[in-house]
């Protein structure tokens, strides 16, 4: 019996509303003899927000659509042969799919005339356009941690994956 009333003991003990909900202890205010303690304003706890908040996705993050604002299909081909050097300017190069959206990052499939599909991924605005990764598989690192959910499954997971109607 004295296990279980030990065992409850220290089970409980740790139990408590925690410090920082705690109300702060109110200090005696001085009173002149006789005279009733006037209440001060009253305070309510507060509570702080976590020390971290989760991230937000947007929902057009979690699907590619056709850029409205995003880089032209000539532009990612220019930027793949300029100066990332993927491809030489002597290749015959067509866009196949894209590019696609989501966030500021972009999806383009190219068609290059005698070697296998270039899948590129991009980020960026269309005039400061960035080169993130190039090739017949761009599921890297960078993409699976910080491309939006619509870009990471379509160089993830296969490629129609977040395309409306595919």
């Amino acid at each position: 019996m004295l296990a279980v009333a030990s065992l409850a003991a220290v089970t409980l003990g740790g139990c408590g509303v925690p410090p920082e909900l705690r109300l702060p202890a109110q200090s005696p205010s001085p009173t002149a003899a006789g005279a009733s303690p006037t209440p001060g304003p009253s305070t309510a706890p507060t509570v702080t927000p976590p020390p971290f908040a989760p991230p937000t996705t947007a929902a057009a993050d979690l699907v590619a659509t056709d850029c409205r604002n995003g880089p032209s299909g000539n532009r990612v081909v220019s930027l793949v042969r300029g100066s990332a050097g993927v491809l030489p300017r002597s290749a015959e190069v067509r866009v196949r799919q894209g590019p696609l959206c989501a966030g500021d990052w972009q999806y383009t499939v190219l068609r290059v005339t005698g070697h296998e599909e270039l899948q590129v991924v991009t980020r960026g605005r269309p005039g400061a356009l960035k080169l993130v990764t190039a090739g017949t598989d761009v599921c890297t690192i960078e993409v699976r941690v910080s491309a939006p959910g619509g870009i990471r499954a379509l160089a993830c997971d296969g490629g129609t994956a977040g395309v409306p109607g595919a």
